[in-house]
């Protein structure tokens, strides 16, 4: 641990209610005393605008703590490979104002993460392969080269904050989920989210404990930079709990609380579901959310409708190689690795997640269920990409609602809350071994 403090601290609302600012300002106070961070230079890890958390005021309350005595007081966006984030999306993750920005906070500088720009990474270890072999559980090993952001070894200390929420490649968001990929290289990046889609979605989602928690853990246990975070689990607009402290303990305990609130669990699967993406959900890259916490409850041979009338496009920096690739199930690429191997393997892992379980036999690929896009990406392209389409303007959410005794789910903002079954099948269940 830090010196600047001893143990996780936490705060958790009582049911039917949710925390405020007194709360936050109390737990933030106990974590980062005034005097601790007397000349130190303090880099603030954050996420994009695409997940859902009262960033702006743990941002606002620790710039009040200690924001003045720090020689140094900046914000990164872990932006994974995301897009940069233009000045009036960084201000608006904060709540700030432009006036805002240019008085009270003007020290503050605001970093976009770039996983693209080496002269912007510092390689910072290697996981061995033998290392590999024993964290993944004997489905890899190679060696992986770790790379960062330069930032986070300009700081005398990384405070990470952001939300805790179920998740489709490492189990449950948060903690070091931050550093990798949230300012990650590409070489451990691409290769976690492979392995998270070796194992299968469906099998590494809602577990806590996973092949890739343990690979993304030790790969900030290569980051020397002192790491302090204050994990935030959040239900709708509800603040429901803040732990702070080393990234591992604080992410374990808030996850806990993250699987009580954000698993839903159903009796029987469906056979159609719509699932309507938020407008955070700009992209068919961060849409895809809108599968992956729905995969377990969707029936065999059923369809997974992704209803985002405002998507116009499936990704900003991946597009081309998505649409060069397609959506396939993980044999069709696991049976023909000599052909993919070479592309970007964080990319393959998108669209096994996005199209789900399948089979690849014969050359002949069959889905368990059918992924459906109604958004304003042609019908051509939805097409050539593998996936289904439907013409958002024909569809109304209403005309889904109310009908789950007749296999009918209806999702009005999907993406971060998970559904499960009562007795899931064999293949969305995670693997002892693993």
């Amino acid at each position: 641990m830090t010196p600047f403090q001893a143990s996780v601290i936490e705060r958790v609302a009582p049911e039917g209610r949710s925390l405020g600012e007194t709360d936050v300002r109390e737990v933030v106070a106990a974590a980062c005393p005034r005097g601790s961070a007397v000349g130190q230079k303090l880099l603030l890890i954050v996420p994009d605008l695409t997940r859902t958390a009262p960033v702006g005021l743990l941002f606002k309350t620790l710039f009040d703590q200690v924001g003045a005595e720090a020689a140094a007081f900046d914000v990164i966006f872990a932006l994974g490979t995301h897009p940069p984030m233009p000045l009036e999306a960084m201000l608006r993750r904060l709540d700030l104002t432009p006036e805002e920005k240019r008085g009270r906070y003007g020290k503050v500088n605001l970093i976009n993460h770039a996983w693209d720009d080496p002269g912007a990474l510092a390689e910072v270890g290697t996981i061995s392969s033998d290392e590999i072999n024993r964290l993944s559980g004997g489905l890899f090993s190679m060696d992986v080269p770790v790379r960062v952001n330069r930032h986070a070894l300009a700081y005398d200390r990384l405070i990470i904050v952001g939300p805790v929420f179920p998740h489709e490649v490492v189990g449950f968001s948060g903690g070091n989920k931050y550093l990798f990929p949230g300012i990650s290289g590409p070489e451990v990046l691409n290769f976690f989210h492979w392995l998270g889609a070796v194992v299968t979605n469906a099998r590494i989602i809602g577990n806590k404990w996973t092949p890739v928690r343990r690979v993304v853990d030790r790969a900030a246990a290569l980051v020397p930079t002192p790491k302090q975070a204050f994990c935030m689990v959040v239900e709708g607009a509800e603040f429901c709990g803040l732990y702070a402290g080393c990234p591992e303990e604080a992410w374990e305990r808030a996850s806990d609380l993250s699987a009580r609130l954000h698993i839903t669990v159903k009796p029987r699967p469906f056979h159609t579901i719509l699932s309507c993406a938020p407008l955070m959900y700009d992209e068919v890259w961060v849409g895809g959310k809108c599968m992956y916490k729905l995969e377990p409850v969707l029936a065999d041979g059923g369809e997974l409708i992704i209803y985002a009338p405002h998507i116009e496009h499936v990704s900003e920096t991946h597009g081309k190689l998505i649409e060069e690739i397609g959506y396939h199930c993980r044999d069709y690429f696991l049976n023909q690795w000599d052909r993919f191997k070479d592309y970007p393997w964080g990319v393959l892992a998108h669209s096994t997640h996005v199209y789900g379980q399948g089979t690849f036999e014969n050359g002949v690929e069959v889905p368990r269920a059918q992924v459906t896009l109604a958004t304003r990406i042609p019908e051509a392209t939805c097409r050539k990409i593998n996936l289904g389409y439907r013409d958002p303007d024909t569809i109304r959410p209403e005309d889904f609602a109310g009908r789950e005794d007749e296999g009918v789910l209806l999702v009005p903002k999907a993406g971060e809350r998970l559904f499960q079954l009562e007795n899931p099948p064999e293949w969305a269940r995670l693997l002892p071994s693993l």
